[in-house]
């Protein structure tokens, strides 16, 4: 019984991450989990990550794919798949604010920073 109520508790703790995205942007990590989980059993799981980077081309170690699994609190169903991305952009500015932040270092309009004295000293300076 104990086992169960942390599972009740663990799964309303996270359940408040789907606040911080829009519908579309839930549609789309639904998309993303139903992909990485290969064998549809509603978890991903060691080899559900295996088949999805061997699908990519790409073989990462075990341990790799482990400190991945390690994450996350317990096992990885979509709501805690939601609010392992959630972690990640928390405190993460709006797109738009990132990329008006970078056209102020943009001064020809480019779309490319000059890794020059002008960008160096005002970054130092708004470190500072």
């Amino acid at each position: 019984m104990t086992g169960e109520k942390t599972k009740k508790r663990a799964q309303r703790a996270t359940s408040n991450v789907f606040a911080m995205f829009e519908q579309n942007q839930i549609a789309e990590f639904k998309e993303a989990f139903s992909m990485m989980d290969q064998n549809k059993d509603g978890f991903v799981d060691k080899d559900d990550l295996k088949d999805t980077f061997a699908s990519l081309g790409r073989a990462p170690p075990d341990s790799e794919i482990d400190a991945m699994l390690g994450e996350a609190s317990g096992p990885i169903n979509f709501t805690m798949f939601i609010t392992l991305f959630g972690d990640k952009v928390a405190g993460v500015d709006p797109e738009a604010t990132i990329t008006n932040a970078f056209k102020l270092f943009d001064k020809e309009g480019t779309g490319k920073l000059d890794e020059g004295p002008y960008v160096q000293k005002r970054l130092i300076r708004s470190s500072n």
